[in-house]
Parts: C-alpha cells; sequence; structure tokens
C-alpha cells in the first residue's frame, strides 16, 4: 500500500457529475472524509464557482430574462429554475460559446492546481455538466462535444452518479421531471463519448462504497475493508481559490 503521492507527482483530478438531486455533495463529502482519514491532501474545486467564466451575465439572464426563482431548492421549499433547461435553438449557439470559455478556463485551473500542496483534487461538477446541456443528438452537437472532450484534461476517475430521476427531484425540486429524464439520457449518451465511472444508485451508504471501491481499484491506498468504521479526517480537505468572481449559475 502506499501514501500519498510524492511531492513532485501532479495531483490525482476526480470530478464527480449527475443530475440535480443525485446526492453529489453528500459523496464528496464522504470521499473527502475518507480520503483525508489515510492522511491524504485534499483539495476542493467547485466549477460554477471556480471555473465558469462570465458568471455575473448567466445570473442576470438565468433571473431577468427567463424568470428564474433565486435559492437553492429542498423538499419543504421547492424553487422554479430556468437556465439548463431552457431548450430553445438559440440557445445552442450561446451555449457553444459559453461552453468554449469554460473550456479554456477549465484547462486554465487545471493547470494551476499542479501547483497546489494536495494529493488529490476533486471537482465539483466538471465540463460533463454543461455538455449535458447539449442536443446531443444532433451529429454537429456531437462533433463539437467530442473536440471539447479531446481538448480539456480527463480527470483520473470522473464519476458519474446515476440517480433515478423521480429520487433527485424528491431531494431537490428544482427542475421539471422530464427535463430529469432527459438530462439523465443525456448523461448516458455521454459516458459513451467520455472515460465515466458509472455509479449506479442505491441508499448513501452503498453509492459511497461502490465511488471508495472504484478509487482503490485505480490508487490501492487502502483496503476497502479499513473504511468499515467512520474516523475524523487528519486534515480536513481545502477550498482551493483560483481567482475566480463567485456564484455562477447553470446554462
Amino acid at each position: 500500500m502506499r501514501g500519498h503521492p510524492t511531492s513532485n507527482a501532479r495531483p490525482i483530478l476526480v470530478s464527480f457529475s449527475g443530475i440535480d438531486g443525485c446526492g453529489k455533495s453528500t459523496q464528496i463529502e464522504i470521499l473527502c472524509a475518507r480520503l483525508c482519514e489515510k492522511g491524504l491532501r485534499v483539495g476542493l474545486l467547485a466549477f460554477w464557482d471556480d471555473v465558469a467564466l462570465l458568471k455575473r451575465w448567466r445570473q442576470f439572464t438565468s433571473h431577468a430574462v427567463f424568470g428564474s426563482e433565486k435559492g437553492i431548492g429542498s423538499p419543504d421549499h421547492p424553487v422554479n429554475r430556468r437556465d439548463k433547461n431552457v431548450q430553445s435553438w438559440y440557445m445552442t449557439p450561446v451555449r457553444w460559446f459559453l461552453y468554449s470559455l469554460d473550456a479554456a478556463a477549465l484547462c486554465n485551473a487545471v493547470v494551476k492546481t499542479e501547483g497546489c500542496e494536495a494529493d488529490v483534487i476533486i471537482f465539483d461538477r466538471y465540463l460533463y455538466d454543461e455538455l449535458a446541456n447539449l442536443p446531443l443528438d444532433s451529429p454537429l452537437t456531437r462533433a463539437y462535444t467530442r473536440l471539447l472532450l479531446n481538448l480539456v484534461p480527463q480527470p483520473d476517475i470522473a464519476y458519474w452518479i446515476d440517480a433515478d430521476p423521480n429520487d433527485a427531484r424528491a431531494r431537490k425540486p428544482e427542475y421539471p421531471l422530464e427535463f430529469l429524464h432527459t438530462s439523465r439520457a443525456a448523461y448516458e449518451r455521454l459516458s459513451k463519448m467520455a472515460n465515466f465511472t458509472v455509479v449506479s444508485s442505491g441508499s448513501v451508504d452503498h453509492v459511497s462504497t461502490r465511488i471508495m471501491r472504484a478509487f482503490l481499484r485505480r490508487f490501492p491506498i487502502a483496503r476497502l475493508t479499513d473504511f468499515a468504521i467512520a474516523a475524523e479526517p487528519r486534515s480536513p480537505p481545502t477550498r482551493l481559490l483560483l481567482d475566480q468572481e463567485p456564484g455562477a449559475h447553470p446554462r
């Protein structure tokens, strides 16, 4: 078994993707705690906050133009979001432009992580979560998607949490159920174009075990049975700052 990587090694890149309400944030917290428990230094990056560009313009159009409600949806307080679920024809070229900018910003962000004192960098969402908003049934859009996938750095492990749309909306009611089904189908199609590690739905414990098993299969830092009993992390994960303006909305 090995400890954390040597100081001159680049960090292990891990990303989490999935439809809204898939339980991504919970699983990121669990993985961070388990890696820190083993003495690994973990850095966190949120794609919308730390990578995506033109955030203020995206927020303005989401609220002022499309009438999106503010806030985060919960079972007791549903929110009607209108941003990435706006699928008018003219939004496709707009998204091509925005996603190209974000792809360039992502390349820059990954380069910056190489200078961070972290063994593992975890991305809360990645470019995949934008590409899943595109009409992937179009040959031209698929060609564009493959181009960006070839341009941006690919994570060492790209988790896709394949949650049931009905369960996801019950946890986080922000988007119409029909859109969540469409979004899940887009992720499934994208998984055939990108090297996803697919994590099937289940209880929090079962999903976290599948995630940890996939990590240990690629990077054998310990045995899966070592994580049977939760422990306090030796050092908490670090929120990385890459000099980006806060507060992006998915578009």
